[in-house]
């Protein structure tokens, strides 16, 4: 599943809001804990997005063998950083990504980049089935 947004403030607020409702209809809705790291982080790439490029972005959705896959594409050419959480205003989104995620990365597609992370979607009890993809 993918999203186009337009560079305007209350893009991120429907970023989080389709992450909401694709994983609800995925059946990934009972994960409260999924679904707000997912919308908190995808918030914070979302953000990061119209900061630093100011242009359109595409957020894409997968879920697959227990995995949640996220990512945001922009035509910014600026990887981003981990900075430390420390007492500043900013620059503490992708520090929030390193550590809720089980893997994030970057890598650049031709004008732009993409960013991403990956979330586990089975909870304590491991996975249930009924995710798209799953054997």
């Amino acid at each position: 599943m993918s999203v186009e947004y337009d560079p305007r403030p209350s893009a991120v607020r429907e970023a989080r809001a389709e992450v909401r409702k694709q994983l609800e209809g995925w059946g990934l809705a009972e994960r409260d804990d999924l679904v707000d790291t997912a919308e908190l982080l995808v918030s914070e790439l979302a953000t990061n997005a119209l900061l630093h490029s100011a242009s359109r972005f595409t957020l894409t959705l997968s879920a697959a063998h227990g995995v949640l896959r996220c990512e945001v594409a922009d035509s910014g050419r600026r990887t981003p950083q981990v900075l430390d959480a420390g007492v500043s205003e900013s620059g503490r989104g992708m520090f929030l990504v390193a550590a809720l995620a089980l893997r994030w990365g970057c890598h650049q597609d031709g004008t732009g980049k993409t960013v991403w992370f990956e979330l586990g979607t089975c909870g304590a009890d491991g996975c249930g089935g009924g995710l798209p993809g799953d054997p």
